[in-house]
């Protein structure tokens, strides 16, 4: 499998709700942004695999479990690593860190599909790229 990879990210007043904290959905944008700089990263951007190999990875499930807040202009890491890889999905561990310490962590499970919306077999050239 692949190493780590890291993402920083900085909180904004737009990322805090009324309370100063981030508001929880966020963390699911967070990670989102962090799984598609990790693809891009491998060489398997979003644009290049549906335009070359007709595939698009979707999430089908997540379960995200909160540890402590981060605040306003926090900077953050989110950690993104492959747990399993299978035929035609993938599960990521991806935990937000502040400072060395997990504040979220979630498991997202990934389906690969094609144009038409049905599950697919990850291509031997993507898997090569991010197993």
């Amino acid at each position: 499998m692949t190493s780590k990879h890291i993402w920083p990210i900085r909180i904004y007043f737009e990322d805090t709700d009324a309370g100063g904290i981030v508001y929880h959905a966020n963390y699911l944008k967070f990670t989102e942004r962090a799984r598609t700089e990790w693809l891009r990263a491998a060489g398997a951007d979003h644009a290049e695999m549906i335009k070359v190999d007709g595939l698009i990875f979707v999430v089908k499930s997540l379960s995200i479990a909160y540890h402590k807040p981060a605040k306003l202009d926090d900077a953050l890491e989110v950690h993104t690593s492959i747990n399993k890889l299978g035929n035609a999905s993938l599960v990521l561990q991806q935990n937000v860190l502040r400072d060395g310490v997990i504040i979220t962590e979630s498991e997202v499970v990934l389906v690969s599909i094609n144009k038409a919306g049905k599950p697919c077999r990850i291509p031997e050239n993507v898997r090569g790229k991010i197993g």
